[in-house]
C-alpha cells in the first residue's frame, strides 16, 4: 500500500455539508463521449499563453499554470513511462505481449489510447494519461471554452466532459482503476506481476494535485459535491462497476478456472500459518477454504443503508448481498442474475442518494456503523479494511474532526499500512479499541 495516497501530507479540502447542485446529480454521461472528437495532445495546452505558465495567476479564475502541475506533480503525466520500466517489461514478457508500450490492453490505461483517426498532429501517446484522458477530446471546445461570453454548458456541448459531476467522475476514473469488459487487470495480468488494483474516489480526489479552486466562480459554474456525497457516490459506482464486471466475466474463462481476479486476493495470497477464515467473514454458505467473491463496497454501502434507509431495504440489501456472494461458490452461471438484483437495487437508490443533503449527524451515524463494522470482524478481509480507513478518514475531513481523532486513525492506518502484514484479527482488536472515538 502506498501510504502516500492515505497520510495527510496533502492538502485536504474541507468539504461543505450543503446540497448538492442539479448539476452534481447522478446522470451519467456516456464514458465514451471522452474519445468522439479529436485528441489533440497536453501540447496544445502548453502554451504559455494559455495553460502553461510557470506560476498561478491569481487574479483571474483561472491558474493558467495546470500544464506545469501536471508534468511536474501528477503520476496521470508517468503513466506511460511506467511501461518502460524493467517491472512492465518482464510483466509483458511473461505474458507474450512483446513490448507494454505498444500492447493495446497496457496502453488502454496508462495511455490516452484513442484510435488513430482520432490523435491530432500534436498528440503523444507517450504523453500517458494527458489532459483529454478525463475532459475529453479537445476538437471543437479548444478555441471556444476560453471565447468571452463562453459558458460550462457551451463546452460541455462540444464534447468537453463532466468531470464535476461525482457518478461522471466516478464513472470515468473507474474505468481504469477498476476496469471495464473491454480493458480488465485479469488474473493473468495480475499473476505476471501487475500490482492489485485499490481505489477511492474521494481520497483519490483529494489527494490529485489540485489545478482549480473550488471559489464561488467555480460553484456559480459547476456547483459543488460535499464530501460525503463524493465519497458515497464513489462507493455506489465501484460496487455497481464490480458487480457488472463479475456479471460480464465470471463463468466465460476457456480453462477450468472463473476470472479470479474477482476474487478476494489475500483470502488465498498469505502465509500458510496464517489462519484467517471466520464464519462472520466467510457468511451463510461460504465454506472455510472457498475462494471468496470481493465485497468491500458492497459491506461500505450496507454500513450506510444501515443508517440511511428502513430495515426493510437494509434486510433486502444483506440477503441481494448474500446471494451474490454464495453464487460465487455454488454456481458460477448465476453469477450474473445475482449480480443484476443489486445492480438494480443500487440503481433504485443512488439518483435520491446522490442529491439528498446529508446531515452531520447522519454522517457521524454512518461512521460509528463502519467501525462497529470492523469491530464486529464483518471487514477482515484486507480489501474490505482498506476500504473502512479511507472512508474513516474521508468522513473526519468531512465533519471537520480529522485532527481530533489523528491517533485514533494512525492506530487504524498502521493496521492497513502494508497488505503483506495485514493480520484480520488485529484490525478487528484495534476497531474495538478506538470505536468509542468516533
Amino acid at each position: 500500500m502506498n501510504a502516500a495516497i492515505y497520510k495527510t501530507g496533502f492538502s485536504r479540502m474541507l468539504c461543505s455539508l450543503a446540497a448538492l447542485s442539479v448539476s452534481a446529480g447522478y446522470v451519467f454521461a456516456d464514458e465514451k463521449l471522452i474519445n468522439q472528437n479529436i485528441h489533440l495532445g497536453p501540447a496544445s495546452c502548453a502554451s504559455s499563453v494559455c495553460h502553461g505558465k510557470l506560476d498561478r495567476q491569481k487574479d483571474i479564475n483561472v491558474w493558467l499554470n495546470e500544464y506545469r502541475i501536471w508534468t511536474s506533480a501528477d503520476k496521470h503525466s508517468q503513466a506511460y513511462r511506467t511501461l518502460t520500466s524493467e517491472d512492465s517489461k518482464r510483466i509483458a514478457s511473461y505474458l507474450g505481449l512483446g513490448s507494454a508500450t505498444t500492447a493495446k490492453v497496457c496502453l488502454d490505461c496508462h495511455a490516452d489510447n484513442v484510435a488513430k483517426d482520432k490523435r491530432g498532429p500534436k498528440f503523444q501517446l507517450s504523453d500517458g494519461v494527458g489532459c483529454e484522458a478525463c475532459h475529453g477530446g479537445a476538437e471543437e471546445w479548444i478555441k471556444s471554452h476560453a471565447a468571452e461570453g463562453a459558458t460550462h454548458a457551451d463546452n460541455l456541448a462540444r464534447g468537453m466532459y463532466p468531470t464535476e459531476k461525482p457518478g461522471d467522475r466516478a464513472e470515468l476514473c473507474l474505468s481504469c482503476h477498476m476496469g471495464t469488459d473491454e480493458k480488465f487487470a485479469s488474473h493473468d495480468i495480475m499473476g505476471a506481476g501487475h500490482p492489485r488494483l485499490s481505489f477511492e474516489l474521494e481520497a483519490f480526489t483529494t489527494n490529485q494535485p489540485a489545478h482549480y479552486d473550488v471559489d464561488d466562480d467555480y460553484r456559480q459554474r459547476k456547483g459543488e459535491i460535499p464530501g460525503f456525497n463524493l465519497w458515497l457516490t464513489g462507493q455506489v459506482e465501484a460496487a455497481r462497476r464490480y458487480l457488472e464486471l463479475a456479471g460480464q466475466r465470471l463463468g466465460t474463462n476457456a480453462g477450468i478456472f472463473p476470472e479470479l481476479a474477482l476474487y478476494d486476493c489475500h483470502g488465498c495470497h498469505h502465509e500458510m500459518d496464517d489462519k484467517r477464515w471466520t464464519p462472520a467473514r466467510g457468511g451463510p454458505g461460504v465454506s472455510p477454504g472457498s475462494p471468496r467473491l470481493q465485497d468491500q463496497h458492497l459491506v461500505i454501502v450496507q454500513a450506510v443503508v444501515g443508517v440511511v434507509e428502513s430495515a426493510a431495504a437494509r434486510t433486502e440489501m444483506t440477503e441481494a448481498s448474500a446471494a451474490f456472494i454464495r453464487s460465487g461458490q455454488e454456481n458460477i452461471a448465476s453469477v450474473g442474475q445475482n449480480s443484476q438484483a443489486l445492480i438494480t437495487w443500487l440503481e433504485s437508490r443512488k439518483r435520491e442518494w446522490s442529491t439528498r443533503q446529508f446531515d452531520r449527524n447522519t454522517i457521524v451515524a454512518v461512521r460509528r456503523a463502519l467501525i462497529q463494522s470492523a469491530a464486529d470482524g464483518k471487514t477482515s478481509d484486507f480489501n474490505s479494511a482498506e476500504q473502512v480507513y479511507l472512508a474513516l478518514e474521508s468522513l473526519s475531513y468531512t465533519l471537520g474532526d480529522r485532527q481530533q481523532k489523528t491517533s485514533a486513525l494512525d492506530r487504524i492506518y498502521a493496521e492497513v499500512e502494508n497488505d503483506s502484514s495485514f493480520n484480520p484479527a488485529s484490525f478487528s482488536r484495534t476497531a474495538q479499541n478506538v470505536r468509542g472515538e468516533f
